[in-house]
């Protein structure tokens, strides 16, 4: 199946950034194997903002879309992306109809935060550098962008265990991607990737060199803002200074290097590539606090032509296996997993000819223990209220539910027997349509279990709601193919935020939506409900409900707390 994917990077596309080649080889084969690909970046080219402005204006799908002009990353705890470029953000995400959105690099204040932040469609997050961790700053809030990840992939085992302690969860470790690079006849050349900490080992080169007269130096140069080598007086006429900011640029000079040596604090890209043009890489293990021994090893490359093709052909091995090819082959692997994860679109209800009625799906009676509402007067209140049925859910006891259903016997009103069931610290699940009460203080696995048993349907109440125990982002993802019935809307909670959370997390995967009042107090009834044909069997409930409207009717929630608090002070009393 082709897929609709949108590729997020933070870095300006319209300049060498070793994400973007890895984003722009991903995009290509994705392309090449029939799905469709959107690159959302940033960019300073006028050429680019202008195409982007159209391509947003227009609707139409394009390989790429500058959002704004970018502007520079800071690892602060503030967002740095300007509102403009939010807002085109959000009208790409909102039009461009993906079934994936990937981000890369999330851990920076950045257009990929953003994007797998308020996606509503599946979501992948790519970290390839260990040092790109810095945000968010606060906990909850890095647990929240979390929940919303479907899959986490990483190119180093490093990179893996540096971002699960901010991100923990299970990380596939994918390719880094490469482009195969032709092979050429070697020069006897080394060359030595540049950075800031170079100078000693550019040094113990250079006297290297001095004992290898028919060998020369190139340094490259892989960083703009880099500072230019001091090249050696005794290697004068035989060292020079390469600037190459981008993989074809370098391509050139790595296919006639016979031996090359990376930069302590160097790009992983760069050393990949000259793994993949055939060069005999000088990377001993204690390098970094000793550059004198990648001096010896180079060397020893020198000298030794049997070590330096033995040493070639094991570098273009695990390039072969770091291709972009390969790289493609392992997230393909990752989106046909996590796009299972989304229910195929329900057909439409077969009860098209019935008639509408207004459900509360979420209540409660004096047989919860913090609730007052007696068992006729909630039926008489919800008839009055135009309800044609309510789900009694009680908290951990199904008698109350069992009750309203024999005193609504004769009655129009429907009642549908259910219980509200305290998982062992994964929050809560309520059972509709239950024979027998189940007990509380199991796993969310085994409460789950209990109600489907027993023929019930499983609703997840208020699974956002942050002032409530929850099941986690990783018990949800898990359970996701049990879960009937996802609870969008809750008149009860403080914060709407968490009702907007639920509602974009069933959207994502496709689940069946539900409402409630949560009512504790009779004036709460009603105050959140669904609008859905008539039904007369759990099956029918469950196909009208497929095509039911949410209906929010909310009340001041201060005022039905207080009404609860008061009765309870009574009962109290009493």
């Amino acid at each position: 199946m082709a897929l609709r994917v949108a590729l997020v990077t933070p870095f300006a596309w319209s300049q060498p950034h070793d994400v973007n080649e890895h984003v722009a080889g991903l995009a290509r084969e994705l392309r090449a194997r029939g799905h469709s690909v959107t690159v959302l970046a940033p960019s300073n080219r006028a050429r680019d903002l202008a195409a982007g402005r159209r391509a947003l204006a227009t609707g139409l799908a394009a390989d790429f879309i500058a959002l704004g002009p970018a502007v520079p990353i800071s690892r602060r705890s503030r967002m740095g992306v300007p509102v403009g470029v939010r807002a085109n953000l959000a009208v790409a995400l909102g039009s461009g109809g993906y079934d994936i959105v990937h981000g890369f690099e999330p851990g920076l204040p950045s257009l990929s935060y953003l994007a797998l932040r308020d996606a509503s469609a599946l979501t992948v997050a790519t970290f390839l550098s260990a040092e790109r961790l810095s945000y968010p700053p606060a906990r909850t809030r890095r647990e929240r962008l979390l929940g919303r990840l479907d899959a986490l992939l990483a190119t180093s085992k490093e990179t893996a265990e540096a971002a699960a302690e901010r991100f923990p969860g299970r990380y596939e470790l994918i390719p880094l991607g490469v482009e195969p690079i032709e092979s050429v006849p070697k020069r006897k050349l080394l060359v030595l990737e540049w950075g800031q900490t170079e100078r000693p080992l550019l040094r113990a080169l250079a006297r290297e060199l001095a004992a290898q007269p028919e060998w020369e130096l190139a340094v490259l140069r892989t960083r703009p803002l880099g500072s230019r080598p001091p090249l050696p007086r005794a290697l004068r006429g035989r060292a020079r200074v390469r600037t190459a900011l981008d993989a074809a640029a370098r391509a050139d000079l790595l296919r006639e290097a016979a031996v090359f040596v990376p930069a302590v604090e160097g790009i992983p890209r760069v050393e990949l590539e000259a793994r993949a043009a055939g060069a005999a890489v000088a990377s001993p293990p204690g390098r970094t606090g000793q550059p004198e021994l990648a001096a010896a090893e180079a060397a020893r490359l020198m000298e030794d032509s049997a070590f330096r093709t033995r040493r070639a052909e094991e570098g273009l091995a695990s390039a072969r296996a770091q291709s972009f090819a390969s790289l493609t082959d392992s997230v393909m692997e990752v989106y046909t997993a996590i796009t299972r994860r989304r229910r195929p679109a329900a057909p439409r209800a077969p009860l098209e000819t019935r008639d509408w009625i207004v459900v509360d799906l979420h209540m409660h009676t004096t047989w919860s223990h913090d609730c007052s509402i007696d068992v006729d007067e909630l039926i008489d209140h919800a008839e009055e209220e135009g309800l044609a049925a309510i789900a009694v859910t009680d908290h951990n006891v199904l008698g109350g539910a069992l009750e309203a259903v024999e005193r609504a016997r004769g009655r129009k009103l429907i009642v549908i027997p259910g219980e509200e069931v305290k998982t062992d610290g994964q929050g809560e699940v309520i059972g509709l349509f239950l024979k027998e009460e189940v007990p509380r203080g199991m796993s969310f696995a085994e409460t789950v279990e209990a109600i489907r048993t027993q023929g019930g349907l499983v609703y997840i109440p208020h699974p956002f709601d942050r002032l409530h125990a929850i099941p986690d982002a990783a018990t949800l993802h898990r359970h996701l193919a049990e879960i009937d019935i996802f609870e969008v809307y809750n008149a009860r909670l403080l914060f709407e935020g968490y009702n907007d959370e639920a509602l974009r997390f069933a959207r994502k995967y496709n689940l069946t939506a539900g409402a409630g009042s949560d009512a504790h107090v009779l004036q709460g009834v009603g105050t959140g409900a669904v609008r859905m044909r008539r039904f007369n069997t759990a099956e029918e409930f469950l196909l009208s409900l497929r095509s039911a409207e949410v209906l929010r009717r909310p009340k001041s929630l201060a005022y039905l707390q207080g009404l609860k608090w008061v009765a309870q002070a009574k009962e109290r009393v009493r």
